[in-house]
């Protein structure tokens, strides 16, 4: 048996792009995705703190020490620019696994680099 438990978070990232006529997916600056350990195409969770919206997609990757968090065709109509997003992976590992299991967890800075 395996559970899911929490890989990353990159805790009150900024929404720097909201780009509706785009492939869907989730712009991320490439240097938050190393230090979130996420990988491009890995299927994230999106949490609005401004307006409470919830969704996965997939994560692409921005370019390096741009803080671009951009959310991408559908997902556009979720969020506005500057609203602060919670990003969250989750792993799916036993339960022994999952007891000396750390996640990362990132709290970004307002320009959305790494404090």
């Amino acid at each position: 048996m395996t559970i899911e438990v929490l890989k990353s978070k990159i805790h009150r990232a900024k929404v720097t792009e909201a780009e509706l006529d785009y492939i869907g997916s989730i712009t991320i600056d490439e240097d938050l995705m190393d230090a979130a350990n996420l990988v491009e195409n890995e299927r994230v969770h999106i949490y609005d703190i401004n307006n409470g919206e919830r969704f996965d997609t997939y994560v692409i990757k921005g370019k390096r020490g741009s803080g671009s968090i951009g959310l991408n065709g559908a997902a556009a109509r979720k969020v506005m620019i500057n609203d602060l997003i919670i990003i969250v992976s989750y792993a799916s590992m036993t339960p022994e696994e999952a007891k000396n299991h750390k996640p990362l967890i990132l709290f970004p800075d307002e320009n959305n680099r790494i404090k």
